[in-house]
Order: structure tokens, then C-alpha cells, then sequence
């Protein structure tokens, strides 16, 4: 990987990342694409809305269709038929989210599996393996994530944990490349410690002295905590995390989210929100969201966005797909979801133009004049 910073604008950077599989202007925005598809779309949709690097996740690809066969394909780029790059998330937060069929120990993850109950174990080794087998430009390490609110000793364990399992992962991490494997591969590591500073001081300043990693992660939020205490955290410590690695925010969130939080210093981002809302009917808009189910949008003839040039907007009218929703047609979701995810990446690009000229203070009071 290479990393250089192109400009920035007081804490908002403007970088680009490279990989062997695609150039990344950041601040970025990554599609999930669990399971090797962003759900309603393909390869080619996601090349025609410029998507640089779209999230395949670790746990999920694992029970299926298993690492071994997406192996044999070539990996998710020959797999899926999408060129440029992944990033696999570890499985960590699936473990959190499943928590009723999971437990975790000093030594890793036991879980059961959602599909057929069966039981599984992940290790900071056996992620790196499974995320080999994948061939992602980007793999994340196993890190014990909590739910907000909890005690300051379950939220010790878990940075305890985290540290304990990046000590892990790096050092095999760099005596499998040794052998050969992974040498295309980055790896990132996962600060902790839900939104008590002394603790995300205690993980950022831990896992940052592991000088091998490629790029540091800040997880653990958006897990039910309020958004100024998530917005104060990753101002808190985005401070200890190294300039010149990429800084990733996991999991993360609205429109709003994603303005803040670039403004506080954080370059990469996903969450499953653009497609997730477009599936249920709610479109983002550069004046804010809308819910096309409504009746007022069933003779509306303007598109989604009168400023977007997707697609969808370019092709479709608002009352067009409030009646695919309603008939639930399942042209629907892929024009719904075209939509969303061209708002995220378009607004991406417009923050990063706005840092290359300095003007990004100017740009976020627009963004917010628009909602009003």
C-alpha cells in the first residue's frame, strides 16, 4: 500500500491510497458488499458509480460460500468480477451482534453459526487465513467489541483482548509474508474502547506502537452511545493515531456522521445505511432524506434529486418509484439502492474537492443550510 496526503484543511484530510487493485481518493465511502454483492448489484453497477473499494465480510464468507471456494475463483475480485479493491471486516462485529450465539475468550471467538447452528471458532490466526484465502487489498483484525453503555471492566477486557490479538495477528501476519502469502495483502488494526477517553487513549496508543500495521481503525461506536459522544471519541482519538497511515472509521453512518467525522480526521468509512434504507424506502437527497412510500409522491414527477446525476435521477421520476415500492417490484431496490449510493459516493468527493481548495468549513455550512 502506498498513502500520501494531498492536502488538508485544519483536521479534514485528503489522501490517496493505493493498492494492487485500485487508486482510492479519500475521504472514501465503501459500499458493503457482505457476502461478495452489495445486495441488488453487480460488479458492473458498482465500476459505473466509481466505486473504488467495496467491504466483504470475513464471517459471513466464511459458512458461505466458504474461503476455499471463493479461493478457487481467484479470491473476491475473481469471484465477484469487481477489479478494484476490497476491505474484509474481521468478523468481530458479527460476533458482537450475534452475542446470544457467541462467546469470547482470552484466545479468540466461539460462535454458532446463523444458518444451520453448527459451531465455529475464530482465532487472530484463523481470520488472517480465511482473509488470504480472499485476497482483500485490506484485511481487518479479530478485535472484542462491546456494547454502549458498559462497565469500565468489560470495556478493559475488551481492549485487552484487542491489543492481545494484534500482537498476534501482526506477527503472523508478517511470517506468512515471509512465505510467501499475502504479500498484496494490508493490514489494519482496531482501536477500542467505547467512548471512555482514558481507554481509547490506553488501545490508540497501544496498537499504534505496533508500527507494522498499514492503517488504524476506530471501532466500537455507533454501537448505542449518543452522536456528539461518538463525534467528541473520534476527535479524542484521531490525536494518537499516525498521520501518514489511513485512519478508518468502522461501521459509520448518516450523511451527517460521515461530514462530521471527515471533518475530525477520518479517511475511510462503510456502513450498510445507503442500501439498507433504500430497501425500505428511505432515499438520502442533498436537502435531506425523504420516505418514497408516502403518498405525496405518487404523481410527483420531479426526480429523487433535482442535484443528483445518477441513473436513477436521470432516467426515473419519484412517482415511478414510489409505485415500484408499493408493488413491491423488485426493480425497486436496484434503483433505490443505485440512487443511495451515489449520494455517499458524490458527497465524498464533493467534501475531498472542497479540502484540496480549503473551503471545507464553507461546504459543511452549505450541507446543513440545504437541511434546514
Amino acid at each position: 500500500m502506498r498513502f500520501n496526503i494531498d492536502n488538508t484543511d485544519n483536521n479534514a484530510r485528503a489522501c490517496t491510497i493505493k493498492t494492487a487493485h485500485s487508486t482510492i481518493k479519500t475521504p472514501v465511502f465503501m459500499p458493503v458488499g457482505t457476502v461478495g454483492s452489495v445486495k441488488s448489484l453487480d460488479a458492473i453497477d458498482m465500476h459505473n458509480l466509481d466505486a473504488k473499494i467495496i467491504l466483504g465480510n470475513t464471517y459471513h464468507l466464511y459458512l458461505r460460500p466458504g474461503s476455499k471456494i471463493v479461493k478457487h475463483f481467484g479470491g473476491l475480485h475473481g469471484f465477484t468480477k469487481f477489479k478494484n479493491s476490497f476491505l474484509t471486516d474481521s468478523g468481530g462485529f458479527q460476533a458482537f451482534s450475534l452475542s446470544s450465539i457467541s462467546k469470547a475468550d482470552q484466545n479468540g471467538i466461539e460462535f454458532k453459526s446463523h444458518i444451520d447452528g453448527s459451531k465455529h471458532y475464530f482465532s487472530p490466526k484463523s481470520v488472517l487465513d480465511t482473509q488470504y484465502d480472499l485476497n482483500s487489498d485490506i484485511m481487518m483484525i479479530l478485535d472484542d467489541l462491546v456494547a454502549l453503555p458498559a462497565s469500565k471492566e468489560r470495556i478493559k477486557l475488551s481492549i485487552e483482548r484487542t491489543t492481545t490479538w494484534a500482537k498476534e495477528a501482526i506477527m503472523y501476519h508478517k511470517l506468512q509474508q515471509s512465505r510467501g502469502i499475502g504479500l498484496n495483502q494490508n493490514i489494519f488494526a482496531i482501536i477500542q474502547g467505547g467512548i471512555d477517553f482514558e481507554f481509547r487513549k490506553k488501545s490508540a496508543l497501544e496498537l499504534c506502537a505496533l508500527e507494522d500495521y498499514d492503517g488504524y481503525a476506530i471501532g466500537g461506536l455507533s454501537v448505542g452511545e449518543a452522536n456528539q459522544d461518538m463525534y467528541d471519541t473520534v476527535e479524542f482519538t484521531t490525536q494518537f493515531m499516525p498521520e501518514n497511515k489511513p485512519r478508518y472509521l468502522m461501521g459509520v453512518g448518516t450523511p451527517q456522521d460521515l461530514v462530521e467525522n471527515v471533518q475530525r480526521g477520518v479517511d475511510m468509512f462503510d456502513c450498510v445505511m445507503p442500501t439498507r434504507n433504500a430497501r425500505n424506502g428511505t432515499l438520502f437527497t442533498s436537502f435531506g432524506k425523504i420516505n418514497i412510500k408516502k403518498a405525496e409522491f405518487a404523481q410527483d414527477e420531479s426526480p429523487i434529486d433535482s442535484e443528483c446525476s445518477c441513473h436513477t435521477c436521470k432516467n426515473y421520476s419519484r412517482g415511478y418509484l414510489s409505485h415500484l415500492f408499493r408493488a413491491k417490484e423488485l426493480t425497486y431496490f436496484r434503483l433505490a439502492s443505485l440512487h443511495n449510493l451515489h449520494y455517499y459516493l458524490n458527497l465524498m468527493k464533493q467534501m475531498r474537492e472542497a479540502i484540496l481548495k480549503n473551503k471545507f468549513s464553507e461546504f459543511k455550512e452549505e450541507f446543513y443550510s440545504k437541511r434546514e
